[in-house]
């Protein structure tokens, strides 16, 4: 005998008691971090439910010791045999998971077929992601839902929640839960490094995805060089970067302090004891706001309203020049011969936002 689903609205509230529930949002650190906020709305509502979130295995450290979330799956990114192996294997451990309802926020290929083949007994997913037949529930625009013409991106997660039942509240700020071992990495890590433990220091995160949200090398640089008569400046990126830490020293003319390649832990490790932030758009600001440094993160190709770091708990600034063909893609600019939202923005201006945050986080430790 075939069972109607619920009501969209009933769907959440229905489940029994200890029901499974996957959550597949692949990637990547920013959407990830984002997505904390509907985690902790959800188990504080429901701490009965066991939550599953499938995650590329790259990003898996940004969940773990997270208390409201009881497993995390891993999705490799192997290729070839290897990779057909794996998620075979993933496969195998998805359906052994009797889950109660899987919600798809990912929107991919491949997060659909997970979809498909998880055996859930309700599956959900944004109307707008592709293989629409699959789904139990297709979730209309976010800002239906929270009837808002503008939606953030942690807003967009949490209104999937809201839609299904989940009670409507106010959504909390992101969060990285770190341990007493990797602050103990950073500690050791800070001594070889050279950065002394009695002097504040401030994070430089210089590398975003595309050009058009890439402030350049030497601007970074300069930057630094104003701010080392008190801080330790230490300039930061993942593995494979290391070119734009070799342009900004460069540019500084000198050898500066880098870390390189460190697990995604590691550096939020890094971020929690640093007095300031400052980046691109890109995942590590995120990581900031939620370790609750203050911080500065410069805007260019990207939607600010709908990609600004969530909530923070510490003073923050966007920095960020207003042009009618913003947002785009970002891949290139698709206006003018240059991308001219990066370049637009000052040296002058990027220094009296980090002034203004430094002041104000100073104000309210003073507090």
């Amino acid at each position: 005998m075939t069972v109607s689903p619920p009501a969209a609205g009933s769907l959440l509230p229905s489940l029994p008691s200890g029901a499974r529930i996957l959550i597949i949002r692949l990637r990547s650190i920013g959407d990830i971090v984002l997505l904390t906020p509907a985690l902790r709305l959800l188990k504080e509502w429901r701490p009965d439910l066991h939550v599953s979130v499938m995650v590329e295995d790259r990003f898996r450290e940004l969940l773990e010791n997270n208390p409201h979330v009881d497993a995390i799956l891993e999705m490799s990114k192997a290729s070839g045999l290897a990779q057909l192996g794996a998620r075979l294997g993933t496969i195998r451990r998805i359906r052994r998971g009797d889950f109660q309802l899987c919600m798809n926020l990912h929107g991919g290929p491949t997060s659909a077929s997970i979809a498909s083949w998880s055996g859930a007994r309700w599956k959900a997913a944004f109307g707008h992601f592709r293989r629409k037949g699959i789904y139990d529930y297709l979730i209309p625009d976010p800002r239906t839902i929270l009837k808002k013409e503008t939606i953030h991106t942690a807003e967009h997660q949490a209104s999937a929640f809201f839609h299904l039942g989940l009670p409507s509240k106010e959504i909390p700020a992101a969060q990285i839960q770190l341990t007493a071992a990797e602050h103990a990495w950073w500690a050791r890590k800070r001594e070889s490094l050279g950065v002394p433990a009695t002097k504040p220091y401030v994070v430089i995160h210089p590398m975003a995805l595309y050009a058009t949200k890439q402030w350049s090398p030497g601007n970074f640089a300069a930057l630094g060089a104003s701010l080392d008569s008190r801080f330790s400046v230490i300039y930061a990126c993942g593995p494979g970067e290391s070119r734009v830490l070799d342009e900004v020293e460069k540019a500084a003319g000198k050898k500066v302090s880098r870390l390189e390649g460190a697990g995604l832990r590691h550096f939020a490790a890094t971020l929690a004891g640093a007095r300031l932030f400052i980046g691109n758009d890109s995942g590590p600001a995120h990581m900031a706001a939620a370790v609750g440094i203050p911080g500065v993160v410069i805007f260019s190709s990207s939607s600010s309203t709908i990609w600004a770091p969530w909530r923070p708990r510490a003073a923050w600034r966007i920095v960020q020049n207003h042009f009618d063909c913003n947002p785009c893609p970002g891949d290139r600019c698709y206006q003018f011969e240059r991308p001219e939202c990066i370049l637009s923005i000052t040296f002058n201006q990027v220094r009296s936002a980090v002034e203004a945050v430094l002041s104000e986080a100073k104000a309210l430790m003073d507090c």
